[in-house]
């Protein structure tokens, strides 16, 4: 029998004006449903506009183009079946953790001690008995997501949207927070039918959900679609566990830091949306790579645990080995090239000359610094030209994160130097005057 489906997006586009005033396309063509008794993760990099789709749901911005329905009514505005808990805890600081959580009751209209006696229910559910007249301030990390979570369960909604809600929490406590939600839910304790999870987390989507999504970016679109049948509780460790794990890394690092057959580097435009990591990152995954016990190729997952980072820093950073030429990737292992087992095997000064090689050739933005420095009579030009180049493709604070990885690569690499007291480029060695 086919599940009824809580939430739908039909065809879902979504665009943002870049300074210049130009649209920049954010979501495009997505198509999603989230039926009764799921829960699925939604997996996808940064700028795959993964919240965007969840405010788009929650009905907090609308959509651009297409449709997006709960229980088969369009959203034009926040619906009181869907309830969505934030990463930044989002708590009033000078309410108490009870006056917290009665909000949304409050705006229901529900009576006072109908409210204090839901509250009181909910925070005895969500491990928080005797906390009720606590400030944000008093309680832990855990503890205040605990709080945010439990204002949005208070209401009883259909749909539990969670915008990555663990990742502001250190390991342990994310973890027993994620275990305790799903005992929640499946010991049928909420009436929450549909959960919708946005994470950067692969294994926290796979010991969680039903159904796995994956974003690709700029624009944002569903591409790939896996269902978990296993049970819950999960083991991590499993054979079964472990191996879907591996499975998702493949689908998330297939593009575009996937190399081609050729083994070159993947060719990017002029205002590519740079991989936010920095040397040290890029340098520190390819000694650990080039060294025992992986001697040059490793399982992404297994790597992922040796080096203790984030996956969403651990992507960027695949990227740019990938985009640098430095690495392969290719179905959830990677690879060190000809090229990136001599830069592990190279001194500090061939390193930098390497990579400076490396980055004129496969950053477009980086060359076009380059390129205009050596026309510019003193050798010297001033950042903001670039960041209206890149302003054409990116939002503001986009363009200037970009140009940033633009300028350290270049500056690492000995491209050009960068003065940031004046905002200004130069030329190696090259005196302002």
């Amino acid at each position: 029998m086919t599940k009824q489906a809580l939430m739908e997006l039909t065809s879902v586009a979504k665009s943002f004006r870049s300074a210049d005033g130009a649209p920049r396309m954010i979501l495009d063509g997505v198509h999603f449903s989230l039926a009764e008794g799921e829960i699925v993760a939604l997996l996808g990099k940064s700028g795959s506009g993964k919240s965007t789709l969840l405010r788009i749901m929650a009905g907090l911005i609308p959509a651009d183009a297409g449709t997006a329905t709960y229980r088969g009514m369009d959203i034009y505005g926040p619906a009181s079946g869907v309830a969505m808990v934030f990463q930044s805890f989002a708590l009033f600081p000078w309410l108490t953790v009870q006056q917290n959580v009665e909000l949304g009751l409050e705006a229901q209209g529900v009576a006072p001690a109908e409210r204090e006696k839901r509250a009181d229910s909910m925070l005895e559910l969500m491990g928080l008995a005797g906390f009720g007249g606590a400030l944000p301030r008093e309680l832990s990390g855990g503890m205040r997501q605990r709080v945010g979570i439990a204002r949005a369960l208070v209401t009883n909604p259909d749909v539990l949207l969670m915008d990555e809600a663990f990742s502001a929490l250190d390991v342990l406590t994310g973890e027993t927070l994620r275990n305790d939600i799903l005992d929640l839910w499946d010991s049928n304790r909420i009436l929450t039918k549909g959960i919708l999870i946005v994470s950067h987390n692969i294994e926290e989507a796979v010991m969680m959900a039903d159904r796995i999504m994956i974003l690709s970016s700029d624009p944002g679109r569903i591409r790939n679609e896996i269902k978990i049948d296993l049970p819950r509780p999960r083991k991590v460790d499993s054979p079964e566990v472990r191996g879907l794990i591996d499975e998702v890394y493949g689908l998330m690092t297939l593009r575009p830091i996937q190399e081609t057959v050729t083994g070159r580097a993947p060719a990017v435009h002029l205002g590519y949306r740079l991989p936010d990591t920095d040397v040290s990152h890029i340098e520190g995954v390819l000694d650990l790579l080039a060294g025992a016990p992986f001697d040059g190729r490793a399982d992404l997952p297994q790597l992922a645990e040796e080096t203790e980072l984030a996956d969403d820093e651990l992507f960027h950073t695949y990227e740019a080995l990938g985009m640098l030429g430095l690495a392969h990737i290719d179905k959830g292992d990677i690879t060190l090239t000809p090229l990136g087992q001599r830069y592990a095997d190279a001194d500090q000064t061939l390193r930098q000359e390497l990579f400076g090689q490396q980055v004129l050739l496969h950053v477009p933005l980086a060359a076009r610094i380059r390129q205009q420095l050596e026309r510019e009579p003193t050798g010297t030009s001033p950042e903001k030209p670039f960041l209206d180049m890149l302003e054409e493709f990116l939002k503001e604070d986009e363009a200037k994160r970009v140009l940033e990885v633009a300028v350290e690569w270049g500056r690492y690499g000995e491209v050009y130097e960068y003065d940031f007291h004046t905002g200004r480029l130069k030329l190696p060695d090259q005196e302002e005057e």
